[in-house]
């Protein structure tokens, strides 16, 4: 990714509830129940800006002209949950789980990209209970946690390695290595897109400076390596990345995780694929979006690997129909494999474009159902 930066906009919340036109307040009796969310290109209205501890549930409807997300954020920018690529017209339902009572914030972001609209918004009540004491859900959450810490060590080696190379000057080793270490990102990208600003020092595109931030981490060693060849600073660029990641790393490792988080974070890297690696906009210089298509793919299918004996008890028949089109999508990535990584995104017909986009949205419709069935009791 990375679109998500950082400047501050609050919106009182008398603001946004007039500026919803009209959106009714599902609050039940115990202060529970859905969310309304209205968002358009300039506006994020939420009906209700508290909710007791515990799961909530938004549903956000984009009444504007961009594709739009959602988020829950506390303090720090650490993102409590996210809905993205939401298409003009579409509503879609989204589950969090915020155990602490406390000050949070929800933002909208029209066209993906800034820090987006925000409003505060209090979570009452006293710390919730861990979501479940079903087994099945805590035995996934410890294998989705033991998975992220793998990762997340091949992430820090791979781009040490990385790192070494650009700074020897090794530009094709360099090159060849980039995607590689960029893959273990890839698999974990909503984990570590969750802290705060660190993500877009580490993966913001050369949008970021439009944004006021200067434009850091691999992308910006990209387009050193690829285009603009080795700048004078490009040592301390490499640097900064790697002590960037050396942070996110640790920190990674340390999420505690829930069920919902799992659920909603296989979705998220399928809208990652949908909007960011399907149009080859991510890696611009490199054109290697089908080495991040098919590490985001991977990690979606492992959040959901780690959900499937709580899913196959629940839902058999949503599992047999995630597996189908899951296989169907699998057999378009692997066409697309040369040697040990993948076709250019240069090198893809648009026929092939679109059989990848609805192969996705084929899967993404399955994994998009997949939070309620992990919040049902």
């Amino acid at each position: 990714m990375t679109r998500r930066v950082l400047a501050l906009t609050l919106i009182p919340a008398t603001f946004a509830l007039a500026a919803c036109g009209g959106s009714k307040d599902t609050k039940s009796a115990d202060g529970k129940g859905p969310i309304t969310v209205t968002a358009n290109d300039t506006e994020c209205a939420v009906t209700r800006t508290e909710a007791p501890a515990g799961q909530i549930e938004f549903s956000v409807s984009n009444k504007g002209t961009k594709i739009n997300e959602f988020y829950v954020y506390a303090e720090g920018d650490r993102i409590m949950g996210e809905v993205e690529n939401i298409a003009p017209g579409l509503t879609r339902k989204f589950l969090v789980e915020v155990a602490e009572p406390g000050k949070y914030e929800t933002a909208c972001k029209p066209g993906m990209v800034g820090k987006g609209i925000r409003s505060p918004f209090t979570v009452t009540g006293a710390s919730a209970a861990a979501q479940t004491d079903d087994a099945k859900i805590n035995a996934a959450t410890a294998s989705y946690a033991r998975y992220v810490a793998s990762q997340s060590d091949a992430l820090l080696t791979r781009t040490t390695e990385f790192v070494g190379l650009v700074k020897a000057g090794k530009v094709d080793e360099a090159k060849t290595l980039y995607p590689v270490a960029r893959s273990y990102w890839e698999r974990i990208e909503p984990v570590a897109e969750s802290f705060g600003d660190l993500d877009p020092k580490i993966d913001g595109r050369e949008d970021v400076v439009a944004e006021g931030m200067k434009f850091t981490g691999y992308h910006r060693l990209e387009q050193d390596l690829w285009v603009k060849g080795l700048q004078a600073d490009s040592n301390a660029i490499a640097d900064q990345l790697l002590a960037d990641v050396t942070t996110i790393v640790a920190q990674a490792k340390e999420v505690k995780f829930n069920g919902l988080q799992l659920a909603n974070g296989s979705k998220a890297l399928l809208d990652e694929m949908a909007t960011g690696k399907i149009t080859g906009e991510e890696e611009r210089y490199s054109h290697t979006d089908l080495w991040d298509f098919a590490a985001n793919w991977e990690g979606s299918k492992g959040a959901i690997a780690a959900l499937r004996p709580v899913l196959e008890e629940r839902d058999a028949a949503l599992v047999a129909s995630y597996d189908k089109r899951a296989a169907a999508l699998d057999a378009l990535v692997a066409k697309h494999q040369k040697g040990d990584g993948y076709q250019l995104y240069t090198e893809l017909s648009p026929i092939e474009i679109r059989a990848l986009s609805d192969a996705l949205d084929a899967v993404a419709e399955d994994v998009s159902k997949v939070a309620g069935v992990v919040a049902a009791k």
